[in-house]
């Protein structure tokens, strides 16, 4: 054999050499299994979006689906990667990634429509409660609430700005605690309020009779009369059926209701009589225009009480109602008596005189007319 054949056999061996070794070298390739890498990060993708869109709070459910789906990959995916390269089998981490991907894209959405939902729904029980803290304020804030419900009020109140505030700053769960917590208190002081206001009005068909009767005595004597109205806290002066002055007035603490017993700070209810009138040293409070009370009813419905035990038997039924300056203090403070400002006092006094008339009504407007103007004037 020629030198030039041995060379070339030498070349053909090594080249087909090299060819089954290039071959099989692929044919490895070719079986080694691929991890789906992409797949991975495109669930680490979809995770991170949902997580930025709050998914953990408002889709808390899909968002655990998703992270559950993702930790299963990743654990498929270790152990598949402790295995001898040619037996991996990484359709389990595929699976498990397109799972968290799909469950991450619907924890993002689902995120952000209910977020939008609870912005929706904060927005409106916000304007709701707003509108209630406004018709608490209007209608009782001279009624002498309870201390609980008093406190209730100022906590509700309390509760519903921090959900004001937690809502601009987009911390909707913390709005949605504090906003539900505000309407419990804050409804449960109108409604209890609203119970007691309505069995007070109770009495309006009398505080009417006491009115008119009153109003056409003084038209018919030609006298005046003093009307005081306890939930307006308003005094009146009439001259023959005719009203002429209009005056704010402040009562006792617990104005609401007739007076039962000495201490009770009660201003009391019906129909009176002025009987002195002090000015000077005389009395402490500038002027004042002391009235019959007790009279012949207040006596009998006090002694009553006693009998049917709805007072102590150690009662008093306590004396010295006033109308009396030094009022103007925004309050209601005095022990029972109608203070009046002392520039009111001032007009009051030298018209009237022992005899006069004086008729104290919880209210000269029903109910219904009051509720109504409060409606209307929303």
């Amino acid at each position: 054999m020629s030198k030039g054949r041995k060379i070339i056999r030498v070349f053909l061996s090594i080249f087909i050499s090299g060819a089954v070794t290039a071959l099989i070298i692929f044919i490895l390739i070719k079986l080694t299994p691929v991890p789906p890498s992409d797949d991975i990060e495109s669930a680490i993708k979809e995770l991170s979006n949902a997580s930025s869109r709050q998914a953990s709070i408002y889709a808390r459910k899909l968002f655990h689906e998703a992270e559950t789906a993702f930790d299963s990959a990743m654990v498929a995916w270790r152990r598949e990667n402790s295995r001898f390269i040619f037996f991996r089998n990484y359709d389990r981490v595929y699976e498990y990634a397109q799972l968290a991907r799909k469950k991450a894209r619907e924890a993002t959405l689902s995120s952000e429509r209910n977020s939008h939902d609870m912005e929706s729904h904060l927005s409106e029980k916000i304007k709701s409660l707003e509108l209630l803290k406004k018709d608490v304020d209007r209608l009782f804030s001279k009624y002498p609430l309870p201390d609980e419900d008093r406190a209730r009020l100022s906590k509700g109140k309390l509760l519903l700005k921090e959900s004001e505030i937690a809502y601009e700053k987009r911390q909707l769960l913390q709005a949605n605690r504090k906003i539900n917590d505000a309407e419990y208190l804050l409804t449960s002081v109108y409604n209890n309020a609203m119970e007691d206001i309505k069995a007070y009005f109770g009495s309006f068909p009398a505080w009417k009779k006491w009115f008119d009767s009153s109003i056409a005595e003084s038209r018919r004597n030609k006298t005046y009369l003093i009307v005081v109205d306890k939930y307006a806290h308003k005094c009146y002066l009439y001259q023959n059926g005719v009203k002429k002055y209009e005056f704010d007035a402040e009562f006792g603490k617990n104005w609401v209701g007739d007076k039962r017993k000495m201490g009770d700070r009660a201003t009391p209810e019906g129909i009176y009589k002025i009987v002195r009138k002090y000015q000077g040293k005389e009395t402490p409070y500038y002027k004042s225009l002391a009235i019959n009370y007790p009279n012949e009813e207040d006596i009998e419905r006090f002694n009553k009480a006693i009998a049917k035990g709805l007072l102590s038997p150690s009662s008093k039924i306590g004396g010295g109602i006033e109308i009396h300056g030094n009022g103007g203090k925004s309050a209601d403070w005095t022990e029972g008596c109608i203070a009046l400002k002392n520039k009111d006092i001032d007009i009051l006094f030298p018209l009237v005189k022992t005899g006069t008339s004086v008729v104290i009504v919880g209210s000269l407007r029903s109910l219904k007319d009051i509720m109504q103007e409060e409606t209307d004037g929303k």
